[in-house]
């Protein structure tokens, strides 16, 4: 996306939600809702101008021109492409009166294919053909957007309520509050279940000691401090976070004088349980010792293990 110019304190504020079909958009527009955005979704691109600019009721108390808009683009609406979209974004963009940023929201193949056979919705693309046909078709067709896109969102694993977290810490209909201070995201993940699409850095930490084979930690998550002792005694994870934190000393400032409004730090072991649990806690401590707005999230961690009591029993390796 052409990069854009300072627009005035009070532009309106617009978000173009796009993205895979089933990955969460329907969730992502309620969300903005919430947030205090006017939601509208399936607009055709030629109305697009119009849309933006229009007037509306000003009853909620301020200017309803001015009302953060979120709109919802995708391949359902009838005169859609990447790249009619990509040009749309790039007129608006020029319009000094407008902040305009794309958000694609995006999800794991298997998860998606998972949500259309709990739900037996056809994919949009895909009327005769399996689920995947389309989910693979779509990809390629959307394909330009993902490098055009400003925002990321891998709604992967991830319930309604982290998405309007991670909507809430992106983006602020108080642009004077926040337009200073970069969102940093701290997240565990096992690597079975792969990589966090929206990921900008990613550790491994599956060279640290394993809590997994050890019977009476095994069945806890790097929360509990007994975990947290053990991996903190591997000879190198000393000497491994003070390497970490160096390098991200100097790094997370230089993001946010690029002018990125998030950073996404992923931290992966092999089952997402123990070893990267514990780092990304660490290192989301650390970091929010200087920064005002760390989120930290463990997407992988089992919700049916127990932090802090010690059982019998098996558990996933870490």
């Amino acid at each position: 996306m052409p990069p854009q110019t300072s627009a005035p304190q009070d532009s309106r504020q617009v978000i173009l939600v796009t993205g895979m079909s089933g990955a969460g958009k329907t969730t992502v527009l309620k969300a903005f809702e919430d947030l205090g955005f006017e939601a509208l979704d399936n607009v055709p691109l030629y109305l697009l101008g119009r849309v933006v600019e229009a007037d509306g009721d000003s009853d909620a108390g301020g200017t309803s021109a001015t009302r953060p808009l979120a709109i919802g683009v995708d391949i359902r609406t009838r005169d859609f492409d990447a790249e009619s979209l990509i040009a749309a974004v790039t007129g608006l963009s020029a319009r000094a009166t407008l902040s305009v940023k794309v958000l694609f929201v995006d999800c794991g193949d298997e998860e998606l294919l998972a949500r259309y056979t709990a739900t037996r919705h056809r994919h949009p693309l895909a009327a005769d053909r399996p689920v995947l046909d389309g989910v693979r078709l779509e990809r390629q067709l959307l394909a330009p957007l993902l490098s055009a896109a400003d925002v990321h969102l891998d709604t992967t694993g991830r319930t309604p309520y982290d998405v309007k977290d991670f909507l809430a810490q992106t983006f602020s209909a108080n642009k004077e509050a926040h337009h200073r201070d970069m969102a940093v995201f701290v997240t565990s993940f096992s690597y079975r279940h792969g990589l966090p699409r929206d990921a900008d850095l990613v550790f491994d930490v599956r060279f640290l000691r394993n809590p997994h084979y050890d019977p009476n930690l095994r069945p806890l998550t790097g929360q509990n401090e007994a975990v947290q002792r053990f991996i903190a005694e591997d000879p190198g994870f000393n000497d491994f976070m003070e390497r970490l934190m160096g390098l991200l000393t100097p790094l997370v400032p230089r993001y946010a004088e690029e002018g990125k409004s998030y950073l996404t730090i992923a931290v992966g072991c092999t089952g997402g349980k123990h070893r990267s649990v514990f780092v990304a806690e660490r290192l989301a401590a650390w970091l929010n010792q200087n920064l005002t707005r760390v989120h930290l999230t463990h997407r992988d961690m089992p919700e049916t293990s127990e932090p802090n009591t010690p059982r019998e029993g098996n558990g996933t390796t870490s």
